[in-house]
């Protein structure tokens, strides 16, 4: 849970969360959540037992392949077929269109960013903080991969792109963490990580799955234009293949 739904599911406020945090000596609340999973360690991912420590490989490839699953059934029932739609639009109306993270959401971002690319022009990305802080105009739209929703680089980036007038679509798991609220549209993730796993690949599934439902919304809303597109593509990289 993040600290924002801890302190609903507790009705109190996330403040009261905090002082009880550094009263029992931590500094925050991330800190006190990953001292509860090293004492609660066992191995296991969320919702999937250990593999035996004599398995096989085919053993394991149905371990991932359950846990995979898992991940996009989770994700397809947390997601928003509305949002989707109203973010698709978003992006349609856009001059530009910015895919941004940071850390390894920003290789998300990047993958995103390609994807979009062999449909329109109107898709950058900028993978430095600095840099992230001067894209956004009032006619663009940030496209934010964040799996918590909550670090201070995305917060002053999303900070400075509303400031500026841009629209804010945030990719992650929290509906109620701080980046989602300076989102206009929240698309969400059913991925859970733990705080001893992060950067696991069912995460960075779970988020493609949201951007894949996007593209093919974004297709379908203007087939003739993305179509073109697309052709174009495949004519101008031919020449790369053997």
């Amino acid at each position: 849970l993040s600290i924002s739904s801890l302190a609903k599911e507790c009705c109190v406020a996330e403040a009261t969360v905090f002082r009880f945090c550094r009263a029992l000596g931590f500094e925050g609340y991330h800190e006190m959540r990953i001292a509860l999973a090293q004492a609660n360690a066992t191995g296991a991912l969320v919702n999937q037992h250990v593999p035996e420590p004599d398995a096989d490989t085919a053993a394991l490839c149905e371990h991932a392949s359950a846990l995979l699953m898992t991940t996009i059934n989770g994700t397809q029932n947390n997601l928003s077929p509305e949002a989707v739609d109203k973010a698709s639009e978003l992006m349609h109306k856009a001059r530009q269109v910015y895919c941004l993270g940071q850390g390894g959401s920003m290789y998300i971002a990047n993958d995103i960013c390609a994807r979009f690319a062999c449909i329109s022009t109107k898709f950058r990305t900028a993978g430095d903080s600095h840099m992230q802080l001067i894209t956004a105009s009032p006619e663009d739209v940030v496209l934010f991969v964040s799996y918590s929703g909550a670090t201070r680089d995305m917060l002053e980036t999303l900070r400075a792109a509303k400031a500026a007038g841009a629209k804010i679509i945030l990719l992650t798991h929290y509906e109620d963490s701080p980046g989602a609220k300076l989102a206009d549209i929240v698309l969400l993730c059913g991925a859970q990580e733990s705080p001893l796993d992060s950067g696991n690949i069912p995460v960075k599934v779970a988020l493609l799955y949201v951007a894949e439902v996007l593209v093919l919304r974004y297709t379908m809303d203007d087939p003739e234009n993305a179509n073109a597109a697309q052709d174009r593509t495949s004519e101008a990289l031919a020449v790369k293949m053997l």
